[in-house]
């Protein structure tokens, strides 16, 4: 079961794509998380969904907001996804799958791939409680972006 709005989020600590620790807890009292969860990187609707967050990280900035994208692969995949992309934003591996499965955002399959991260977002604001929780089971489909900003708004 994912997790669900009002519940503290579930904290953690993941390397990003310079092969440092970053934990969730150490944005609290500072600013609301934006977590976004994708299947797998360099495939098309992940890179349209991350894309299009680069494109508009400047109303998420505007919101006191920071987003982390997290996928189960290896830091030094979403280096390379990151610098091909240009996003301006923090990728997070989850290759050991222990967050997908803390936010109930894992398949148990995909496209014969196991614990591959469903497509979730989440936010998370800054006394560390989920305002906003969204796992999508089609893997083609994008999480609500406008509700997503709603909620940040909803928090400043």
């Amino acid at each position: 079961m994912s997790v669900q709005v009002g519940q503290p989020a579930p904290d953690f600590t993941l390397k990003n794509t310079d092969m440092q620790d970053v934990t969730l807890s150490s944005f609290r009292g500072q600013k609301n998380v934006v977590l976004l969860f994708v299947p797998l990187a360099f495939t098309s609707v992940c890179t349209n969904e991350l894309c299009s967050v680069r494109d508009n990280l400047n109303q998420y900035a505007s919101l006191n907001a920071e987003v982390l994208g997290i996928s189960v692969d290896s830091p030094f995949a979403l280096k390379q996804w990151k610098e091909k992309e240009n996003l301006n934003f923090t990728l997070l591996s989850d290759f050991n799958r222990e967050v997908v499965k803390a936010y109930g955002a894992q398949y148990d399959q995909l496209l014969g791939f196991k614990g591959v991260a469903k497509r979730a977002a989440f936010v998370i604001d800054k006394e560390g409680k989920v305002r906003y929780a969204e796992v999508l089971e089609d893997a083609r489909q994008l999480p609500n972006f406008e509700k997503i900003q709603e909620t940040l708004r909803s928090l400043n």
